[in-house]
């Protein structure tokens, strides 16, 4: 475990918060699982005071509930979470786009695409190997490009904790080789929008991307 002392506890407490994001990311920390704070102190490997620190911020974002006094609770992978989580996601995506064509931003498309397109071919290959995991960091380039284009470190925040919890959704849910098939070719839809720099189609992109991940992820739109 990590000791600190003075100005070093704050950097602890940054450490230890990167720590149970990631644990909470990987499924190391699972939705509605409980865990101890002694408990917690061991998995991070983190002293007490930078564990705690780190749990105040996670909860701050809705990922975790404090129990005083007991340790804390992951928070839960429901229905009616997971499809709050999605809509934020789509009206953030929307946003971002819509003020990068706006703005008229250079942005790698090319590569984007390619990136897609290959990611789509060794999909329907079935080639599994450790496409899952390349498959996630497919996906996330192109949501990190629409978040950037909010443009604004207070949404980007909102974005980024958004995100943390969708990863936490994602974990509870056995990943599905079928799915990256489709949501690549609804991420090249959305980058083509992007190409031709059409506000509405890019939405309508967005929005059907939405839609079937809630489909997928066994959710109803309401």
């Amino acid at each position: 475990m990590k000791d600190a002392t003075g100005s070093g506890q704050e950097l602890q407490a940054d450490q230890a918060f990167e720590a149970l994001i990631a644990a909470l990311r990987q499924g190391a920390l699972r939705a509605n699982e409980f865990i101890t704070m002694p408990q917690l102190v061991e998995s991070l490997g983190y002293p007490i005071a930078a564990t705690r620190e780190a749990v105040k911020r996670a909860e701050t974002q809705s990922l975790v509930s404090i129990l005083p006094k007991r340790g804390i609770v992951v928070m839960d992978a429901s229905p009616e979470t997971t499809r709050a989580c999605l809509d934020m996601r789509a009206l953030l995506d929307k946003e971002g786009a819509c003020r990068l064509i706006r703005a008229g931003t250079p942005l790698p498309l090319n590569s984007l695409r390619g990136a897609h397109e290959d990611m789509l071919q060794q999909a329907q290959s079935g080639n599994v190997g450790d496409l899952p995991a390349q498959a996630l960091q497919t996906d996330l380039s192109l949501h990190d490009l629409l978040a950037n284009g909010l443009d604004n470190p207070f949404l980007r925040s909102v974005y980024d904790a958004n995100r943390n919890r969708l990863s936490v959704i994602q974990a509870a849910r056995a990943f599905l080789v079928d799915r990256i098939v489709s949501a690549m070719e609804e991420h090249l839809a959305i980058i083509a929008a992007l190409r031709a720099q059409d506000t509405e189609q890019v939405a309508r992109a967005v929005d059907h991307h939405c839609r079937q991940t809630m489909r997928w992820w066994g959710v109803d739109e309401r």
